[in-house]
This record gives structure tokens, sequence and C-alpha cells, in this order.
């Protein structure tokens, strides 16, 4: 008996009344694997990952946790079961120190009873703990997490929901309005939550970043998936063909050089 997926969609589709934002997306993650959901602005991307943490529902098809078929109300819901969402707001207070960043609102207590306090000491050790295990090497947990860089800061929200028992671990466009050097640290965190058993489904528009990483590339346009393929299925060249079109894209370079050919 195979062992089954720790999360899987099965045909999902969302409607806005006549508006078509997903049509019968399948497919499946697993422990310790990063699957790469691609698709250019209006692809359905965000469709998507709020139906899978939680914030919407679909209107038809099936989300199954380790086989067994959930239905999502809100995103505690989906938390309950180990799904987490790091959207590209990092819900974080700039001023605040990297490690109330790190628990805000669940901060390590100790006392009896109601005379209870912070305990500022265990919320830092843990804190420096766990981001080292991620590979994170922070300077100073009191620093202003809005001094960190961008991939700092999301380097931080990736090992927040890791440590706070994250299964499945979905990623909005991590890297989308950083440089080459800061989107190659966070490209490093994914790997090393993967590593770690984690399931991480990494939304991008960027094929460059997600061919190094992913072990499976699910990809959407305008509502419908194009296909979902694993690594050795697909390689880099062809999966940038697919992310750009395909067909549109070879009829658009005929016709720029039906335009280039009539100006001459």
């Amino acid at each position: 008996m195979t062992q089954a997926h720790l999360l899987e969609f099965d045909g999902i589709s969302k409607y806005y009344g006549n508006v078509v934002a997903l049509s019968g997306i399948s497919g499946h993650v697993s422990a310790g694997e990063v699957t790469c959901i691609l698709g250019d602005n209006g692809a359905g991307k965000s469709s998507f990952i709020k139906i899978l943490s939680g914030v919407h529902q679909q209107d038809e098809g099936r989300l199954l946790v380790e086989g067994e078929e959930v239905h999502f109300s809100s995103p505690r819901d989906a938390r309950a079961k180990g799904i987490a969402t790091v959207y590209q707001d990092l819900a974080m207070v700039p001023l605040m120190s990297v490690w109330r960043n790190f628990f805000l609102g669940a901060e390590p207590r100790k006392g009896i009873g109601p005379l209870r306090w912070l305990d500022v000491a265990t919320a830092k050790r843990i804190c420096r703990h766990e981001l080292g295990e991620m590979g994170i090497d922070i300077r100073d947990p009191d620093q202003p997490v809005g001094t960190l860089s961008g991939g700092e800061r999301q380097s931080v929200a990736i090992a927040r929901a890791v440590y706070f028992g994250a299964r499945v671990l979905i990623l909005d466009e991590p890297t989308s309005a950083l440089g080459v050097k800061q989107a190659g640290v966070v490209l490093k965190y994914i790997l090393q939550a993967r590593d770690r058993g984690v399931a991480v489904i990494f939304i991008t528009h960027n094929p460059h970043h997600a061919y190094p990483v992913g072990d499976r590339f699910v990809i959407l346009n305008r509502g419908k998936s194009l296909g979902a393929y694993e690594k050795s299925q697909i390689d880099q060249q062809e999966l940038v063909r697919q992310m750009a079109g395909g067909k549109e894209l070879v009829e658009l370079e005929h016709e720029l050089a039906v335009l280039r050919a009539d100006v001459s």
C-alpha cells in the first residue's frame, strides 16, 4: 500500500461570478520536497494559495491531507493541519526586535497561574537556535527586524513557520522584490526547510528561481494547468518556454519577424 502524499489537491476550481479563477487544478506535495507553482500575473496563483491556506474555499474539487479529505473554513483550520503561509508582506513589525517578531503573540512565559511573565532569555535562546538550525546567523536578536535585508526577513519568517510546526510551508513570491544576491539567500533557506522534512510550496513567476530548488513544477495559465512535471521530465529551457506561453510565444516571434521585414 503506497503512502498518501502530505497534501493533495484534486480538480480544484474557483469562480468569482462569471470569472473562472481556477479550473481543475490537480497535484500533490510530499514531505522533504519543493513543489513550484509557476505562472504570470493573472494565472491564478493568488487564488490557489488562498484556497490551500483556508482564506477562500474552492467551488469544486478536493483537498486531502495525508489521504484524508479536509475542508478549511479559515486559516486557523489550515494551520491546525500544519499548513503555514508566508505572504509577501511577511506579517512583521519593522520596529520590533527579531526575537519578538519570531514569536509575535506566542512568546514563552514562566511563572505559575496568573503570575506569569515573558521569558525573554528563553525566547532569545530559542530564536538564535532555530535561526542557526536554518543556517541563519543573526548578529543580534535584539536588533529591529526592519534593519535586516529583504532576504534575511524572509529567512526569519521561514524559520518561524518551521519552528511553530509547519509541515507544509507555502511561500508567496518570496524572491519577487529581491536582488540577485538576496534571492539566492532565500533559495538557500528554502532548501534548508526542505532538508528538515518540510513540504515547501514555492509560488513564483520566475522559472530561473524555481528550477534550481524545485522537485516538481505546476504551471498555471489563466486559471488552468499547463501541466505538472517532475524535475526529470522537464529541463529549464522547456520550463521557460512553457511559462512564456509556448505556442503564443512562437506566434509572437513570427509577428515581430514580419514587422521587422516590413520596416526594412
